[in-house]
């Protein structure tokens, strides 16, 4: 593998790194440490943002089914460009595309920090988004290709772990900002990091070309594929505000079904598809991916709606919020490591189906939470959720990208990407829709409103186990015994 001589830069920086006398495993780490800090940025801000709508629906006087589309737009635009920038790493340099992923991630955030209204600060989401799409559909895949077998378990395992301490320090730097300077203080640390980024991206990631024909881009399809995905979220958020028999959703239902079926027709009769549906045909890639989504519904269940029940029933700070969200995170950075190193050795199998089978269980001790829940509670049922995300998630990676050819690492990376930001839109939104609605139904009923709260969050939970258990199903069928990760070489 070829990588970008850092002495070619006039920066006084890297001259002080001896790089021609580092061996070619010091050379990948270093690449696994730049291209980790674009998730740990991007783990920075899911965390805190979902920490904050509270404060911004109360600053912006939205409740919660308008406040979720600051979640919901960003993991939109990241979700339905993953394809196109999972191909784009196939074919340029990845330093000049890790650069502007970072530049305009950290654009974003400045952005997002200047947002007079509720619909400026979606769109400055979007912009934001752009950047950490380029980034995340790309990572695995760079991972993939620069280490092998056991070695790759390892890198899986430690990014888990890193994207954990963002998503720990998420929280509680989002808390203590949150509490003291508002919530547009929480965008502040990425802009900083981003740039910093972007630099070491642009010198040390690798420059060389991939030397397979001009990229083409599907144009029509992608467009096809952003209108189905846009009808079916927008069904599913508004429909129980505008009825579910109404004219809107009917015809939100038609645009949906009418342009998957045009972007999946299309995509098998082109020789560059979007989306190379012929990779569907591997069982472990294919029900691997549907495992991952829904092991991401499962997780967003909770994490959207657990600060307003921290906040708004329980009436703790943000700062105290965001230091009960810490043992999630703790339990992930612990496990992660562990396990990716694991799977390395062993197999993916019985780690892949341990590990929603806790998420299923700390979602059961949610369910039992009222208002009167211990800390100790919280914490217990947090901590289990965590520790189920960093048993599945490494070892589902790694035995998804080692089912495909070397060729399609790029794609596939873009695609399992989109499999989890999928799970993180569809979580979100079937997880406000369905509170809100059982939260309405109990209050038109004249229920109090922390009573109703909190029969929509028991029930809201409960579906959540539904994902996890689906999940646990996928994972069991997905990955048999003697399917221990063959990671490709170079």
């Amino acid at each position: 593998m070829c990588f970008y001589n850092p002495y070619k830069t006039l920066f006084p920086i890297f001259f002080m790194i001896k790089f021609t006398c580092m061996n070619n495993n010091d050379i990948k780490w270093i690449i696994f440490l730049i291209v980790v800090i674009g998730n740990f940025i991007a783990m920075l801000d899911s965390t805190s943002v979902n920490l904050a709508l509270y404060n911004m629906s109360v600053d912006f006087g939205a409740n919660i089914a308008v406040v979720q589309w600051v979640v919901i737009a960003y993991m939109l635009v990241l979700t339905v460009f993953l394809p196109f920038f999972g191909k784009l790493g196939d074919r340029l340099p990845k330093n000049k595309l890790y650069t502007a992923g970072f530049l305009i991630f950290g654009f974003g955030a400045l952005l997002n920090i200047t947002a007079p209204n509720l619909w400026l600060l979606i769109f400055y989401r979007c912009i934001e988004a752009l950047g950490a799409s380029i980034m995340l559909s790309n990572s695995t895949a760079i991972y993939t290709q620069i280490f092998k077998s056991q070695k790759l378990g390892k890198a899986l395992g430690l990014n888990g772990g890193i994207i954990a301490i963002g998503g720990m320090s998420g929280p509680a730097l989002g808390g203590i900002l949150i509490n003291y300077f508002g919530w547009r203080a929480i965008f502040i640390p990425e802009v900083p990091v981003a740039l910093f980024a972007a630099f070491l991206a642009y010198n040390m990631l690798p420059s060389y070309i991939s030397k397979a024909k001009k990229v083409k881009f599907d144009y029509p399809g992608f467009i096809y594929f952003v209108l189905a995905l846009f009808a079916l979220l927008l069904s599913i958020s508004e429909g129980h505000r505008w009825g579910w028999h109404s004219l809107k959703i009917t015809v939100l239902g038609i645009i949906a079904f009418g342009f998957g079926f045009l972007f999946y027709f299309r995509d098998h009769k082109i020789n560059y598809p979007l989306i190379n549906f012929k990779m569907f045909k591997i069982k472990a890639f294919t029900l691997g991916s549907i495992a991952v989504m829904t092991s991401y519904m499962a997780m967003f269940t909770n994490s959207v709606l657990l600060p307003f029940y921290l906040q708004e029933i329980l009436k703790y700070t943000p700062l105290v919020t965001g230091l009960l969200t810490l043992p999630y995170a703790i339990a992930l950075t612990i496990t992660a490591p562990i396990s990716g190193n694991t799977a390395g050795k062993y197999g993916s199998r019985w780690l892949t189906v341990s590990g929603p089978f806790c998420m299923v269980l700390g979602l059961l001790l949610f369910t039992l939470c009222d208002q009167n829940t211990s800390v100790i509670q919280l914490i217990l049922a947090s901590a289990i959720m965590g520790m189920g995300n960093g048993l599945f998630q490494s070892p589902s990676n790694m035995a998804i990208m080692s089912s495909v050819k070397k060729n399609e690492l790029g794609i596939a990376s873009g695609i399992l990407a989109l499999s989890r930001n999928m799970g993180n839109i569809l979580g979100v939104a079937i997880t406000i829709t369905l509170f809100d609605s059982i939260r309405t139904h109990y209050l038109n009923f004249h229920v109090i409103y922390q009573n109703a709260f909190m029969f929509a969050y028991k029930y809201t939970m409960i579906c959540g186990m539904g994902f996890g258990i689906i999940c646990l199903g996928l994972a069991f069928i997905a990955y048999k015994p003697e399917n221990k990760t063959d990671c490709h070489s170079n």
